[in-house]
């Protein structure tokens, strides 16, 4: 079990090896986004996971073993694979594996897995697929094949957490640039209410949405700005939480 000089040790690494920029910033993250999840014991499978920033965090929570996804394709971070093992050299973790593959690639000789996670990744899986999804039955029959593959990764009772921003926004709305996400490109996202009847469809349960706040008001923040109407109007970032029944 891990103590909290071994999570002092993960936020200094993070931020000293490029995968952060404010410890208590990312602290906050983690609180948010994964609560009191337990990650014992558990197989963990980080999908685009670029520099392992959450794939660390779960070996270091007691996950017996952690796949982290990236393929290095277009949407990646740039030098996901150096910052990856630079940051596994530091913290000195050895069952946190790093697979330059796509999930679509990714077969269940490989294991399967008790928590999925896709943070702001869901979009790059293919993007031309995603733009469409709501008009072509092509493009939704793409998603609905990887959700498959997602169905048969999970293990039973498995968790599947999938972040991203909602394509629905009011400067996307407007056709102008959001002063707070100004590189998000709106019209290659779905809002969580797509993907949970994609996700229902292939078995996956039990929807949680939350709606995220910026991590430097920390508390406050979250209890004024983490709902679907205030977030709105700053950057529509969502956590879509199902399970494998």
């Amino acid at each position: 079990m891990h103590t909290k000089r071994d999570l002092d040790r993960y936020l200094d690494a993070a931020v000293q090896d490029g995968l952060h920029r404010n410890r208590n910033n990312l602290e906050f993250q983690l609180h948010s986004l994964f609560g009191k999840m337990d990650f014992l014991n558990k197989a963990v499978l980080d999908v685009g996971g670029g520099s392992g920033l959450y794939s660390f965090y779960a070996a270091l929570m007691g996950a017996a073993r952690v796949v982290c996804l990236e393929p290095g394709s277009h949407g990646s971070s740039s030098g996901a694979i150096n910052k990856f093992n630079t940051m596994k050299r530091t913290l000195d973790i050895s069952n946190v594996v790093l697979m330059p593959i796509t999930l679509q690639s990714l077969s269940t000789t490989n294991g399967t897995f008790d928590i999925i996670l896709l943070h702001n990744s869901i979009n790059h899986l293919d993007e031309t697929a995603c733009i469409n999804l709501l008009t072509h039955p092509a493009s939704r029959a793409i998603y609905k094949d990887i959700f498959l593959k997602l169905y048969a990764l999970a293990n039973d009772g498995a968790v599947l957490i999938i972040c991203d921003c909602s394509r629905h926004n009011f400067f996307a709305r407007l056709q102008i640039r959001n002063p707070f996400a100004p590189t998000i490109e709106w019209h290659k996202h779905q809002s969580p209410e797509v993907w949970e009847k994609l996700l229902r469809e292939v078995g996956f349960a039990y929807p949680h949405i939350s709606w995220s706040s910026f991590n430097t008001l920390r508390r406050c923040g979250k209890i004024l700005t983490g709902n679907r109407l205030i977030s709105y109007f700053l950057i529509s970032h969502f956590c879509l939480t199902m399970h494998k029944t």
